[in-house]
Parts: C-alpha cells; sequence; structure tokens
C-alpha cells in the first residue's frame, strides 16, 4: 500500500527532470498525477513511465503563467480522477541577464512562470480542496538563488517572493486542512547549466540526480506529514536540510531611538563582525574595504 492511495496530485513542469521525479515518486505512492508540461511529448514519456509500473496519470501542457491555464490543469485533475489532493510547483524558466542590462520583458517572462504560476495554480487547487472539505498539500519550489546569485534579478526575486508566499498560505489555509511547504531542491537540469559563480562566470557543478527530491515531496504530500506545515527544505544531494526562516539577528537599542550622528560613530563597533554573507556559496562578507566605483 502507497501513502498516497486514492489520491491526486498535478505536478507543473513534469516532463524532465525534477519534475519527472515528482511525478514517478507520487505515482510510486499511488497518487493518480496530471504531468503537466509546454512540452507535451516529454509529459507523455513521464505518463508512460509511470503506466509501465501500475500507475495512473494524464498529461497536461496548460499555460500555468495564465489563469487560463491554471484552471484547466487544476479542473483536468478534478474531472479524471475526481478530486484534487496535492499540487506540485515545479514549473520554472531562466531569462539571466545582470541587472543592468535586463529588459522587462526578460524580468516579467521569469516572474510570470515562477511567481505567478505558483499562486494561480495554489489558488485553483486550494478552492477546490476547501470545497472538496479533503484538505490537502501545497508543496512550492524555491531556490538558493534567492539567498542572491549572480545575474539572476528575475528568478532569486521570484523565489524569495515564493518562500514569503509559501509562509502565509501556510497561516492562511491550515483552517481548511491544506498545508504548505516548499522544497530549495538539487539536481543537474538544463536550468542548473545556466549557474554562474560570484564573478558571473560559467560553474561547472558535479552531476546530482534530480529525480532523488521527489520522495520527500511524495512524503510531504501524505499523511505521514500531516504536522509539517509553512516549512522549506532543502532536498536532494543525499540530504534533507530545514532551511531556516527569516529572523531579527543581533540587535542594538537606544532610548530615544538612534540619530544619524549616533549611527556614524557606533555602527561599526557593533556589527562590523555580524554583517551577513550573501550570495548561494556564502562566502565571508565580501566589502569591508568599501564599494567603489571604479578608478578613473
Amino acid at each position: 500500500m502507497g501513502l498516497l492511495n486514492g489520491r491526486s496530485a498535478v505536478v507543473t513542469g513534469g516532463g524532465r527532470g525534477i519534475g519527472r521525479g515528482h511525478c514517478l515518486h507520487l505515482a510510486k505512492q499511488g497518487a493518480s498525477v496530471v504531468v503537466n508540461d509546454i512540452d507535451l511529448e516529454e509529459a507523455r514519456k513521464v505518463v508512460a513511465e509511470i503506466a509501465e509500473q501500475g500507475g495512473k496519470a494524464s498529461t497536461n501542457d496548460s499555460d500555468i503563467s495564465t489563469r487560463e491555464g491554471a484552471q484547466a490543469l487544476i479542473s483536468q485533475c478534478v474531472d479524471e480522477f475526481g478530486g484534487i489532493h496535492a499540487v506540485v510547483n515545479n514549473a520554472g524558466n531562466v531569462r539571466d541577464r545582470s541587472f543592468l542590462k535586463m529588459t522587462d520583458e526578460e524580468f516579467m517572462g521569469v516572474v510570470r512562470v515562477h511567481q505567478a504560476g505558483t499562486f494561480m495554480c495554489s489558488q485553483e487547487a486550494a478552492l477546490r480542496m476547501r470545497d472538496q472539505g479533503t484538505g490537502g498539500a501545497i508543496v512550492n519550489t524555491v531556490s538558493a538563488a534567492h539567498f542572491g546569485n549572480f545575474g539572476q534579478t528575475n528568478y532569486a526575486g521570484s523565489k524569495g517572493a515564493i518562500a514569503s508566499m509559501t509562509y502565509t498560505w501556510a497561516l492562511e489555509l491550515a483552517r481548511y486542512g491544506i498545508r504548505v511547504n516548499a522544497i530549495s531542491p538539487s539536481g543537474t537540469t538544463r536550468m542548473s547549466a545556466t549557474y554562474k559563480g560570484p564573478d558571473g562566470k560559467d560553474v561547472d557543478l558535479p552531476f546530482n540526480d534530480p529525480t532523488q527530491n521527489g520522495a520527500f515531496v511524495a512524503f510531504l504530500c501524505s499523511d505521514a506529514a500531516a504536522w509539517i506545515s509553512g516549512q522549506i527544505f532543502g532536498t536532494g544531494s543525499d540530504r534533507v536540510a530545514i532551511l531556516e526562516q527569516p529572523r531579527y539577528g543581533t540587535a542594538i537599542h537606544k532610548d530615544g531611538g538612534w540619530s544619524t550622528e549616533d549611527l556614524a560613530e557606533k555602527f561599526e563597533g557593533y556589527f562590523k563582525s555580524k554583517l551577513e554573507p550573501i550570495g548561494i556559496m556564502k562566502p565571508p562578507y565580501p566589502f569591508y574595504d568599501g564599494v567603489k566605483p571604479p578608478s578613473k
């Protein structure tokens, strides 16, 4: 008996890489899966894999960055499989460009798929889950890029927004029995090939099996994880890790508040050794010598 027998799930961007792994693991645990991908041929391959293993799945190529596409996707799951119990927001794209060169379309093209697509698919699914009275699970996808990554204002910004949406939806949807979590997956995919180091140059990364993330997603969608909501986990690469949520750290207080002159005098003494490292790899804070314009 699988942990998801009798359940139905939707996976966006399920035709390749990490999304394919989610679909295979959900089906392995007994879920009926709608495999959404704009590349319908890739989605069909995943459905065929699932069928060969005795599972149930169907394809969908709706554009999840539109309200019409999100509605069609969730409606298909309900119509074909009798309801919806999990949605995994995995679909993504990248249009990398350094901040000063990024166009509006490069920015919004990524925001529409990642942030807006996650919002619309989750909302459509949550409304159905509420009306079914069954509860359910939403699993979003963030990335270590939201710590900061060269050339990814659009992608990193979207992933940071999805993290904040995850926390908020967990609070709002608990009353309906809907749990909301996110993963920050690792795996070698077409998107990971765009990764750049702090100097903006391409970096060769070791191969990581992208399907490995799916086992944890299937767990999050099951009743075994009924006590988990509002959390973000790093998955893949043989590990599961909690990503610590934003929180206030070291603080200084002064009766009556701080003047600008006070801060100019005192701030370095309190905080110079405590400034946060930035970027995916979290190197030591790099700007102690100042951020200066290029010499002329």
